[in-house]
């Protein structure tokens, strides 16, 4: 004989969707096992790390204990506050110079490129397969004093001699919008990409030019990239070391070389932690006051769009 099924009764079924909403849960929590692991293993624990051995006084020969020394705050922001600041200043002109330069690529790519989008996207990585360290370098073969650009100009009586751009801010500024500009280009586009092309139709019909379709409609619509282009390039242009020791030069020096100076060189592991720490606060209260004013109910509303 054949096994009969046997009806489930309304209390059975209510028994087995109130499982299936418990393991619908649970099964959430799962998910997001391996990548709270990975945080908690290579960014809670070396932070905390790092908050310890700032507050640890001694010196590379004798060791460190902790003492709980607070001064170590004090002692590297007197003496390089100005490379931190200078830092600041930095990344926030290399962001507004990658917004500036990737929100027209984005648009072009994402409304205009058609079928080809995928050849232009490779083309934008395609550095990303050459080291970092190469690619600041071919910078600093361009901008020499007898590179291919101040050398044509030198020999066409547009410059002087004595006219360089390698060891001043403006080298150290291209060399970092164009590591990261990439990191402002990719999440435009993917914000543009999912912009309704109906709405821009729309705003058309309703008597709107192209500027005025551009900055009513697909601006505001575009907000969440924005957002996160502009997290993605000001954080690691902040604090970026290769350009600045590279294309820099004394004057330009960033807050990233102290600390590799004062890790590597010095082995003033408590002045390196201490300025470490105090970068990340730096940018994390940055990064707050920008989502507030920017505000956050308001991205995620355009992202669920």
């Amino acid at each position: 004989m054949s096994a009969q099924t046997v009806p489930l009764t309304e209390d059975g079924v209510h028994a087995q969707n109130g499982v299936r909403r418990w393991l619908g849960r649970r099964m959430a929590y799962w998910l997001i096992v391996p990548g709270g692991l990975w945080l908690a293993i290579f960014f809670v624990v070396p932070a905390f790390s790092m908050l310890s051995l700032s507050l640890m006084s001694g010196d590379y020969i004798h060791g460190f204990k902790q003492t709980f020394e607070f001064s170590n705050y004090s002692r590297v922001l007197s003496l390089y506050d100005t490379q931190l600041f200078r830092s600041l200043y930095f990344a926030v002109i290399v962001t507004l110079a990658c917004i500036v330069l990737a929100y027209p690529l984005a648009y072009w790519i994402a409304f205009r490129a058609g079928r080809h989008k995928s050849t232009f996207l490779l083309l934008l990585l395609l550095p990303f397969f050459v080291s970092f360290v190469i690619r600041t370098l071919s910078w600093q073969l361009i901008l020499a004093d007898n590179g291919p650009v101040l050398g044509t100009l030198r020999h066409l009586h547009l410059v002087s001699n004595d006219f360089h751009v390698l060891a001043t801010p403006v080298a150290v500024i291209c060399g970092l919008a164009y590591n990261f500009l990439p990191f402002m280009v990719l999440p435009l586009y993917v914000s543009l990409e999912r912009i309704d092309k109906k709405l821009i139709e729309a705003a058309n019909d309703l008597y709107a030019n192209r500027a005025q379709a551009l900055l009513r409609v697909v601006l505001p619509l575009s907000v969440p990239g924005l957002f996160a282009g502009v997290l993605m390039t000001f954080v690691p242009a902040a604090s970026d070391f290769v350009n600045s020791q590279l294309l820099g030069g004394t004057n330009t020096t960033m807050i990233g070389q102290i600390i590799q100076t004062l890790y590597q060189t010095n082995q003033d592991y408590s002045g390196a932690s201490a300025l470490s720490f105090t970068l990340m606060a730096v940018l994390l209260v940055g990064i707050f006051i920008y989502a507030r004013v920017l505000g956050t109910e308001d991205v995620m509303e355009a992202t669920a769009l």
